[in-house]
């Protein structure tokens, strides 16, 4: 007999496992007004390691896919795969202005998987 494995995870995001500051809600929910029809949310993306830890990112989504789970804001949908929000769980997106520098920021997602802040030389930053 042979079994199938299934991965399940929860679909929808709460507060309790992401921090999303009123400064980024509104600055999401202002970008997804300026987009397309075809533009269903705001996809976030994990990518790379080494000492500074993973790497976070925003991108346009058409739609999301069955291993997403979504953080249903006021005008916008947040959509983060299992692999993505297992890196992210207590972190805090927050959008910050700095003169002509705005950006997006992931705090505490470093600690949040256990990080040490420290280089073991491997050459991958």
């Amino acid at each position: 007999m042979t079994q199938t494995a299934t991965a399940t995870f929860a679909k929808n995001i709460s507060d309790d496992q992401i921090n999303i500051t009123p400064t980024a809600k509104n600055k999401l929910t202002e970008l997804l007004s300026d987009t397309d029809s075809d533009i269903d949310g705001i996809r976030v993306y994990v990518s790379g390691g080494g000492c500074s830890g993973m790497q976070y990112g925003l991108t346009f989504s058409e739609g999301k896919t069955q291993y997403d789970s979504v953080y249903e804001g006021d005008g916008f949908n947040l959509m983060i795969d299992a692999f993505a929000l297992a890196y992210m769980q207590g972190c805090e997106i927050d959008f910050q202005e700095q003169g002509a520098n705005a950006s997006f920021v992931f705090n505490n997602v470093f600690q949040a998987v256990g990080g040490s802040g420290s280089c073991g030389g491997c050459g991958s930053s």
